[in-house]
């Protein structure tokens, strides 16, 4: 979705920046926290406002002296965030006292010589107007008093924020439509497997914190790419652990907002660390991709580290049969993120698959096909009634979905869904998706058993 114009919010960290982003959306979307530096990765989100989408960055807080290791990341990522905005709202704590690092980041800021707005957060007390005066000292004049959390004073800094737009000369002709034909790629798999890696590989830039660190992004970030004429949009995930290794409050709503990502992907790239072999939590991220319909690509990471690639490769295909035999369908590819070999194979198997997944099978050429295939293998069933195949259509795509009418349709055993999902496949393809099948009687038999009722 193309944005009118970038607003960033920026201030040293736990001044509320989050807060003041969930209630300008009008959702809670970036994570919240007393732990100051919750924020790593900026945080994204179209915010429609006045007519206009514009495009709204949380970043991670600006602090000076005290990097070590990811914290230089974190900087260089609000630097950036700062660099791309059209305007920047500033933000500082109304309670406390200003700080070294309120005034460094107020002397960055002026030399950006972009529209700065001037926010004092937490002020929902009267007794705080000696603080705010203090506040001048940093040069941007009288702020805007708000509180995020209970909701006050945004009215006026919304005012402040279509004034800054107006003077940009944005107008609401900026406003434009997503795209729906570009498809949206999810990053998932457990953490350190080099999920972030792969997204900078296919910038061919630092956009995204990587670390040895497991657990580094907390945020699932959304990137467009052009690749071959095309445009994709490749989302970067929180790696997703098992329930039970949830350790905190923050890793457990990055979990809910991974699980989110997947329900807005098209096609999700199950990402697998190949030095490590294919692990429950790989499995369990396969299962939630499965049981949302999606389309699946595996990547074995870290290519580069093998001894002997055909080696490494083999052993891989044995173990992916053995625990991955529930998908026998989705497509494998070797991939070195840090090499970048192999990854643009998983942009031509994204656009395989998004045909696959339009794909439709016309009503009476499927119904020929399915007569010969439960022929071959009429359904069991333990019960008297036996169940009979009558009819079938396909009634949707994306993901593509058959419907199936049987009389008796509730004596079918399970494992015959399987045979017929088998059947088509082979018949079909629908490589590197799911399918989805439902068994449902006749209109005619619901009729019958109504009055038998």
């Amino acid at each position: 979705m193309k944005t009118a114009a970038t607003i960033a919010i920026v201030g040293r960290p736990n001044v509320g920046k989050s807060t003041l982003f969930n209630r300008l959306i009008g959702k809670r979307y970036s994570i919240i926290s007393k732990i100051a530096g919750t924020t790593r990765d900026p945080v994204s989100y179209t915010w429609e406002f006045g007519g206009k989408n514009l495009l709204l960055v949380d970043t991670g807080g600006l602090e000076y002296g005290k990097h070590e290791n990811i914290e230089e990341d974190v900087q260089s990522q609000a630097n950036l965030a700062i660099n791309d905005a059209d305007i920047i709202l500033f933000i500082i704590d109304s309670i406390e006292n200003l700080t070294s690092n309120d005034f460094l980041a107020a002397e960055i800021l002026r030399k950006t010589k972009k529209p700065i707005i001037f926010v004092a957060n937490k002020f929902d007390n009267k007794n705080l107007e000696n603080n705010i005066y203090n506040t001048y000292e940093l040069g941007f004049g009288e702020p805007i008093r708000i509180s995020a959390i209970h909701n006050m004073g945004l009215d006026d800094l919304k005012l402040e924020i279509e004034k800054q737009l107006k003077l940009l000369k944005i107008g609401k002709s900026a406003k434009i439509k997503q795209n729906p034909n570009i498809p949206n790629i999810c990053i998932l798999g457990k953490p350190n497997a080099g999920k972030s890696s792969l997204i900078n590989a296919f910038l061919g830039e630092k956009k995204l914190i990587v670390s040895d660190i497991p657990g580094t992004t907390r945020d699932s970030i959304s990137t467009e790419i052009e690749y071959n004429g095309k445009t994709y949009n490749l989302i970067d995930t929180a790696g997703l652990r098992r329930p039970g290794k949830i350790q905190d409050e923050i890793e457990k709503f990055s979990s809910l907002r991974c699980l989110n990502a997947i329900e807005n992907s098209d096609i999700v790239v199950l990402l697998i660390d190949g030095t490590e072999g294919i692990t429950h939590q790989d499995c369990h991220i396969a299962e939630l991709t499965l049981e949302r319909d999606k389309g699946v690509i595996i990547a074995i990471n870290k290519l580069d580290l093998a001894e002997n690639k055909e080696e490494f490769e083999n052993l891989s295909i044995f173990r992916l049969k053995r625990k991955f035999a529930f998908i026998p369908w989705a497509p494998v590819v070797f991939t070195s993120a840090k090499r970048k070999t192999n990854i643009y194979k998983i942009l031509d198997l994204v656009s395989e698959i998004t045909q696959e997944r339009q794909k439709r099978i016309e009503t009476p050429e499927l119904n020929a096909f399915l007569q010969k295939t439960v022929y071959k293998h009429l359904p069991a069933s333990t019960k008297i009634k036996k169940p009979k195949f009558l009819y079938a259509t396909q009634a949707e795509v994306d993901p593509p979905t058959f419907v199936f009418f049987f009389r008796n349709a509730e004596n079918i055993h399970f494992s015959y869904l399987r045979y017929l999902e088998n059947e088509i496949r082979k018949e079909y393809g629908f490589n590197g998706t799911c399918i989805q099948l439902k068994f449902k009687n006749s209109i005619s038999e619901k009729k019958k058993k109504g009055k038998l009722k």
